[in-house]
């Protein structure tokens, strides 16, 4: 007699495993602290802003390990609200507020993770925006879960050089007006960042986000990568506008054939 029921596999586009997986980094930043944690949790191809786009293990490599929060050290805790993989199950994000010694930090982050050839899951970029998070969902409650992308598979190097072209029209077009070039591509469902006030989670929100930013814009692409399904893409790149600058951070999702922009966060290179 068989002693128990193996779990059921994920159904495609299920977060589940990138959510267990952004969970446990947070709990282990809380066991030995910052630094380390992050130097455990990364690929060793992962990115940062510092604030230029760096290697993150040589970023974090560089710093003391500092004392772990038990010891009396800076207990940084972070949580998901909002997450989705690919339906090939290799490529994920999450997005949420974050703590400081349990009081608000004003700060949300967002984690690109890519499974492993293990099983296990690293990340890939991590960075986050000044945000008002007072409205947040907490700790405890449920992560909203992306919807699942086209279910026909395409080659990666497809997928990417399809998103290239779609970047390439949205820069373009955000030389002169880049609200309009981003409703041109933005899914309804989107969330967009960058500004100090919450993140934007619906249309209207969206808007005013969009309103909130320069009204031209230059972007530049630097790298990111597709999941093996062809439906779901990570890029980042430069930003610029006048009198200032600073990186985008994007997903993309395949939806009906066609490439939508499923997350926008631009992260500001504060002036000295």
């Amino acid at each position: 007699m068989a002693l128990g029921t193996p779990a059921a596999p994920a159904a495609p586009g299920d977060p589940a495993a990138v959510v267990a997986a952004e969970r446990a980094f947070a709990n282990r930043a809380g066991e030995v602290g910052i630094a380390p944690s992050f130097l455990e949790y990364m690929a060793d191809d992962a990115i940062v802003f510092a604030p230029d786009p760096l290697l993150a293990r040589a970023v974090y490599g560089a710093r003391p390990p500092g004392k772990a929060p038990r010891d009396g050290g800076t207990r940084l805790n972070w949580w998901p609200n909002f997450a989705g993989v690919a339906r090939s199950g290799d490529l994920g994000f999450t997005t949420g507020p974050a703590t400081i010694n349990g009081k608000p930090a004003g700060i949300f982050y967002f984690t690109v993770w890519a499974r492993q050839p293990d099983g296990g899951w690293k990340w890939v970029y991590d960075g986050g925006i000044e945000a008002d998070g007072a409205a947040a969902p907490g700790p405890d409650s449920t992560p909203i879960a992306l919807p699942p992308g086209d279910a026909k598979p395409l080659a990666a190097a497809a997928a990417m050089e399809q998103v290239r072209s779609a970047e390439m029209a949205l820069a373009a077009r955000a030389r002169t007006d880049a609200a309009q070039a981003y409703k041109a591509v933005l899914a309804a469902d989107a969330r967009v960042q960058g500004s100090s006030a919450a993140p934007a989670t619906s249309p209207e929100a969206v808007d005013r986000q969009l309103a909130a930013r320069a009204h031209a814009v230059a972007f530049g692409p630097l790298g990111g990568g597709a999941s093996k399904a062809g439906d779901l893409v990570w890029t980042y790149g430069d930003a610029r506008w006048d009198e200032g600058r600073g990186h985008y951070v994007r997903i993309w999702q395949r939806r009906g054939g066609k490439w939508s922009l499923v997350f926008d966060q631009i992260v500001a290179v504060q002036k000295p």
